[in-house]
């Protein structure tokens, strides 16, 4: 199947900063809403940030919100992440999402449709 293709993360000092970046394959190529997803061993995975294919909506959870920031050129495929200040509760395998779904794309994604995945990255963040 098709996969998002993923690059960044790492490892760093909390308070430090990291980025990640997603792409999604030409063979996916539609008006995707993109974003991050994390998890934890032994943890199901949750949302972490997300935004709508022309860049006009994005959702942070509550644990990022004023320290990472999404970003994306309207109408491309592209995602990236930049995390700041983080803290050691931030380690974790960050996976990169799509879904489809045109205008309802953003809400199929708040729902955990989830029609592309990445293969995972590792972050992780020492105290």
């Amino acid at each position: 199947g098709v996969q998002l293709e993923e690059s960044g993360g790492g490892s760093v000092e909390a308070g430090g900063s990291l980025r990640l970046s997603c792409t999604a394959p030409r063979s996916a190529y539609v008006a995707l809403t993109m974003g991050w997803f994390r998890q934890e061993p032994d943890q199901s995975r949750t949302p972490v940030a997300y935004i709508t294919w022309s860049a006009d909506r994005t959702y942070y959870s509550e644990s990022v919100k004023g320290r990472f920031t999404l970003s994306r050129t309207s109408g491309q495929n592209t995602v990236d992440l930049q995390m700041d200040s983080l803290k050691p509760e931030d380690t974790a395998t960050y996976y990169c999402a799509g879904s489809q779904g045109g205008a309802g794309s953003f809400a199929r994604m708040s729902q955990g449709r989830i029609d592309y995945w990445g293969q995972g990255i590792q972050v992780t963040v020492s105290s």
